[in-house]
């Protein structure tokens, strides 16, 4: 068992990571310890594919500590990132008649995640809440830090609010009923936050990469165990210096060095609309091109780019990209959500553990193509 502990400035946010095997059957005890005496009722948001897995094991574990559960499914996949998602959560919740002193219990990925973080932070202004991440990407990432939103036509996590959770568990055991893709895309969120926080990381997450490749780990592994735990606890440093994403920091960890791979991946999922990445797959090719981009514009060394697409092979394949529209893609990243006066800020590398946040003016748009170009076809290749 791994446990580590979140602090941000923000009053009473400070919160426990658990992590090991078998954490979900103990989730009620914690759920009790982390929500205090007076919550009666707690809401189990999921979908159908994880809660037909872990959901009696977890209303069981809840209802032995004392609470009164309902449940409430939402569709599977980024398609249920959306408005209307949180309509239908926030209107079950209603005709529960939760109340402030009440919990949500997020079983799932990372779009559950979001979508009950969100309603939780806006129904009654407020409810408390609890992360049972059951993917690798939410484990190391979207668990962690408090971010939750949703999606909109134009542009992905465009609505949403900063809300941390009461407490994170992560079991580690839930990693074996994945499918190899959802696998593949928090293996990509690994390598993004390794190349980000420097050399210890990344190389820690390289030899697990390689280990799983060559099956002397395996997913019910120490070494695996301790990787996610690192990655928690590089994030949780970096939220706890700077919890909102402050506009005005770009120094190397302003938490907008998180986006890493981000304003590509995003554009991939929006000209995709949403239905060929996973969100960490095209985080996967999102790294490609701002490493190419990195290297193109003098900054990034040509050994380190190759660390880097090495990393990104061992996670994985990837969905194709060569029958993608450029123009498409370029006119998506345009409208990137994390645009500061008018420009598209982005986050590239001057070397592993040395992010940079450029804003799109300081290069041309042909420097971007040209780096979109040989990200793509390198998919294409492998």
């Amino acid at each position: 068992m791994q446990r580590l502990r979140v602090r941000t400035k923000a009053p009473r946010s400070e919160y426990e990571i658990k992590i090991g095997f078998g954490v979900i059957e103990n989730v009620g005890n914690d759920a009790r310890r982390w929500l205090g005496p007076h919550a009666r009722r707690i809401a189990v948001i999921s979908n159908k594919t994880v809660f037909e897995i872990y959901g009696q094991l977890s209303v069981l574990s809840l209802r032995t500590a004392g609470f009164e559960v309902s449940s409430c499914l939402l569709r599977d996949g980024e398609q249920a990132k959306s408005l209307n998602s949180i309509q239908n959560l926030i209107s079950f919740l209603s005709n529960e008649n939760f109340e402030r002193s009440d919990g949500i219990l997020a079983l799932g990925g990372g779009v559950v995640g979001d979508v009950a973080g969100f309603a939780a932070a806006i129904y009654l202004r407020g409810l408390p809440f609890i992360q049972v991440p059951t993917t690798l990407l939410a484990q190391i990432d979207s668990a962690v830090g408090g971010k939750t939103a949703v999606n909109l036509k134009t542009g992905k996590n465009l609505v949403g609010a900063f809300h941390q959770p009461a407490g994170v568990l992560s079991d580690v055991r839930t990693l074996q009923s994945l499918p190899r893709r959802e696998l593949v895309a928090g293996l990509c969120e690994c390598v993004k936050q390794g190349v980000v926080s420097g050399k210890p990381l990344f190389n820690q997450t390289r030899r697990v990469l390689g280990e799983l490749n060559s099956s002397s780990v395996t997913l019910m592994s120490l070494p695996l165990v301790k990787m996610i735990a690192a990655h928690c606890a590089f994030k949780a440093a970096v939220v706890k210096g700077d919890e909102r994403e402050d506009r005005d920091r770009s120094d190397r960890r302003s938490r907008r060095i998180l986006n890493f791979g981000h304003t590509a991946g995003h554009a991939l999922e929006a000209v995709t609309r949403y239905k060929r990445f996973r969100h960490g797959e095209a985080v996967g090719v999102g790294m490609l091109v701002a490493g190419e981009l990195s290297k193109h514009l003098g900054m990034l060394p040509a050994a380190e780019l190759e660390l880097l697409r090495e990393a990104v092979r061992q996670c994985g394949r990837l969905p194709r990209t060569d029958d993608l529209d450029e123009n498409d893609i370029l006119e998506a990243i345009a409208h990137d959500k994390k645009s500061v006066s008018g420009s598209v800020q982005w986050v590239l590398l001057e070397g592993i553990g040395r992010p940079r946040i450029v804003s799109g003016k300081e290069f041309a748009r042909r420097d971007l193509k040209l780096a979109l170009r040989r990200a793509l076809k390198m998919e294409v290749a492998r």
